[in-house]
């Protein structure tokens, strides 16, 4: 539980939500996946909207391999 900064009480019902991508996406892309997915979490878990933080962290293809080659060296 924590307080914000009006020192309301937020309670329990605050879901995380991370979500981790190569770079290339354009900023209306971000906001509308942050939107999307506050919908989506707010419905399905009955959180308020303001209670859900969306974290999206977007990864350099040079800090990214699969089956052992780097995004960027393909």
């Amino acid at each position: 539980m924590w307080y914000n900064e009006k020192n309301i009480y937020r309670g329990e019902n605050m879901p995380f939500v991370t979500i981790q991508f190569l770079e290339g996406r354009n900023d209306e892309q971000k906001k509308a996946l942050v939107s999307e997915v506050t919908e989506v979490v707010s419905k399905n878990l009955q959180a308020p909207k303001e209670n859900i933080h969306v974290i999206l962290q977007e990864m350099k293809k040079t800090d990214y391999g699969v089956g052992g080659v780097r995004k960027s060296d393909i």
